[in-house]
């Protein structure tokens, strides 16, 4: 986990998802700093979120856990993740075991949250 340092007049905390090896959440993090926005960065396939944060992530972004899936990876494909008959805390769970599989960035600030896709959209909830 790395702080950026910004200046004191923004208080609001900002947390944002982060793989720096994707161009988007770099992008979305540069448009966070650009604004002065202090962002606390977690590196999410290092440290993953656990079950109860992700539920929480789901619940700020108003999503269901089959919308957060990243399908183009190819661990959706060898999970057979398109089966339509998971459930939720199915999919969760191999969420919580496989993190690349979750969608990214995700900036979260205060109770809201946004995927940064693209980056821009993180400002709706700032």
């Amino acid at each position: 986990m790395v702080t950026y340092p910004a200046p004191a007049t923004h208080c609001m905390k900002v947390t944002i998802y982060h793989n720096p090896r994707c161009s988007k959440s770099r992008a979305t993090l540069a448009l966070l700093l650009e604004r002065g926005i202090q962002a606390e960065v977690i590196e999410y396939l290092d440290a993953p979120p656990d079950r109860n944060k992700l539920l929480r992530l789901l619940k700020s972004l108003n999503l269901s856990p089959r919308e957060l899936l990243r399908t183009g990876e190819a661990a959706y494909k060898e999970l057979d993740l398109g089966r339509t008959q998971m459930t939720d805390a199915e999919i969760i769970d191999i969420m919580v075991c496989n993190p690349i599989l979750i969608e990214r960035p995700i900036v979260v600030a205060g109770s809201r949250a946004a995927i940064g896709r693209p980056p821009e959209r993180v400002l709706e909830i700032l």
